[in-house]
């Protein structure tokens, strides 16, 4: 028997307990297993809609969930939106890092519970249940331990129905399991993946975003309703029964009998005497109103879940610019999400794991590890490439480690291979200088005496360069009786060299040679 700490609250538990759910080993619940929806969205209206809320504010939170619900199958668009949001949270990489100033033992018991939460098959599973808290203002999610390798490790893991919970009658912050008593029942600390997502400040009952999807929810329904009706007697011609006067009631009932069955018939009977006139088809209105009061609905429902349209929905338009603060926007709301879903995976499963198996633990859960989303984005290669050098050359000292976070590049580990250039060829520092000087001197031939400063340069203490990287190629070209032969030897020389060799002597040879014309040239004028 183990006594834990969690937040400030002081727990006696047994390890059967932590082998159990607590939804399957309390008798006073199992009546939650046999609960239906009872469906509030069917005739739903206003009035019905804010009594719902009011009841959820007291603490009654079953109708909204099953409101939720319902709203999230029924509109197609409110699913999708909401769908997007979820899976851009299962994806996303994460770490579990010691805290600061980590001793060798806490950077150990890290690594393991790393390891053993990225074993878990289910967990991006896990993180799409955390993530109906969006919806619900909470997500409630059970699991047992079991053991492997004399570690304790989290398993089994089911999300609850929201509407097995209700709010603490004394406290509105806390939520509990329903168990037909005015109180509930609270939740066993290391047993349950207690999310709030705070879509909005609030406590649980208001901080979902069904509160605000719901209205317009309501009135697209009532829209596709009405839309509905209108194409219904649209283009149907309006029939108009006459009766002559002293018509009885049995009369009158079989007229309108005749009235309808032709519409859907196109024939029956009347009896004599009575007439059906038939008119032009409806040509007034439209469906134009329906379809933008529909439209302003999925806008509204789009930027409360995606915080934007123009990446939710066909049809709008917009420059690149304007799209890309759209997915700056949905990216900020993703990391968000993100950041609740650590909170509560450190609060309910980290710390669990660590005090169960931690040899590092001394009682302090400020010295528990952190398990980290890495939301970082990968920054534009092409641009730090070109920004880095130029940074290091004016006297920046720019950090190697630094420089891989920001390209999201891991450095080597060990004796790991890495990536380098093939035939790399760098010229010899003297032999660029002096090329650069060269090329400098003849921009500015009309200066008389930079061109003769060159040209002094260039016979005392360029000439034995330029001669001797000359000298290979003059003699083969000396010595080739034809052009064919030329290419013959220089062919044989690339044979008889390293290729790194060769090319860097060729460059050189071509290099000296187009520095000698200019040189020329400038001489002769």
């Amino acid at each position: 028997m183990d006594i834990f700490e969690v937040d400030g609250v002081r727990y006696r538990l047994r390890s059967k307990e932590l082998k159990t759910k607590q939804s399957e080993q309390l008798p006073n619940v199992a009546h939650l297993k046999r609960e239906y929806d009872d469906h509030p969205s069917s005739g739903l209206t206003p009035a019905k809609l804010a009594s719902i809320m009011r009841d959820a504010e007291h603490g009654l939170l079953m109708q909204q969930c099953y409101l939720a619900e319902d709203i999230e199958e029924k509109d197609g668009h409110i699913y999708a939106e909401l769908f997007k949001r979820k899976m851009a949270l299962t994806s996303i990489p994460f770490t579990v890092e010691p805290p600061r100033n980590a001793s060798s033992q806490e950077q150990k018991d890290a690594a393991a519970i790393e390891d053993m939460l990225k074993d878990i098959d289910c967990f991006s599973s896990v993180l799409f249940d955390m993530a109906d808290g969006i919806l619900k203002g909470f997500s409630n999610i059970e699991f047992t331990w079991d053991m492997y390798n004399n570690w304790r490790i989290p398993t089994g893991f089911e999300h609850k129905p929201a509407s097995w919970f209700q709010l603490d009658i004394n406290d509105q912050r806390k939520i509990r399991l329903r168990d037909n008593t005015a109180e509930g029942e609270a939740l066993r600390p290391l047993n349950w993946l207690q999310h709030r997502h705070s879509a909005k400040s609030g406590y649980p009952a208001r901080q979902g975003l069904v509160r605000q999807l719901a209205w317009p929810f309501i009135f697209k329904n009532y829209s596709v309703r009405d839309l509905a009706e209108f194409l219904e007697i649209f283009g149907v011609p309006i029939r108009i029964g006459k009766y002559p006067s002293g018509a009885t009631p049995a009369e009158k009932a079989k007229l309108l009998q005749a009235v309808v069955g032709i519409g859907h018939n196109a024939g029956g009977i009347i009896p004599k005497g009575m007439e059906i006139d038939f008119h032009d088809a409806a040509k007034g209105g439209g469906s134009d109103p329906f379809m933008t009061m529909m439209s302003w609905c999925e806008r509204t429902q789009s930027k409360a879940i995606l915080g934007q349209t123009l990446t939710a929905e066909q049809g709008n338009t917009g420059s690149q610019a304007l799209g890309n603060v759209h997915n700056e926007v949905r990216i900020e709301i993703r990391d968000h999400d993100l950041s609740q879903l650590a909170n509560t995976l450190n609060r309910d499963l980290v710390l669990p794991m660590y005090m169960l198996n931690g040899k590092s633990y001394n009682g302090d859960p400020r010295r528990k590890p952190r398990l980290i989303f890495d939301i970082q984005e990968p920054e534009d290669l092409k641009l730090w490439s070109d920004a880095i050098p130029k940074l290091v050359d004016v006297g920046y000292k720019i950090p190697l480690n630094y420089a891989h976070q920001k390209l999201q590049i891991p450095l080597p580990e060990n004796d790991e291979e890495v990536l380098s250039i093939v035939n790399q060829v760098t010229p010899e520092p003297q032999v660029q200088a002096e090329l650069k000087a060269g090329v400098a001197a003849l921009r500015v031939q009309s200066d008389e005496d930079a061109a003769d400063a060159f040209s002094t340069r260039a016979k005392i203490e360029g000439a034995k360069t330029l001669i001797a990287l000359m000298k290979p190629i003059e003699e083969l070209i000396e010595n080739a009786e034809s052009l064919e032969d030329l290419l013959d030897s220089l062919l044989a020389l690339e044979n008889r060299l390293p290729t790194e060799q060769f090319e860097v002597l060729l460059a050189k040879a071509l290099a000296a040679s187009e520095l000698a014309g200019q040189f020329d040239v400038t001489q002769g004028e």
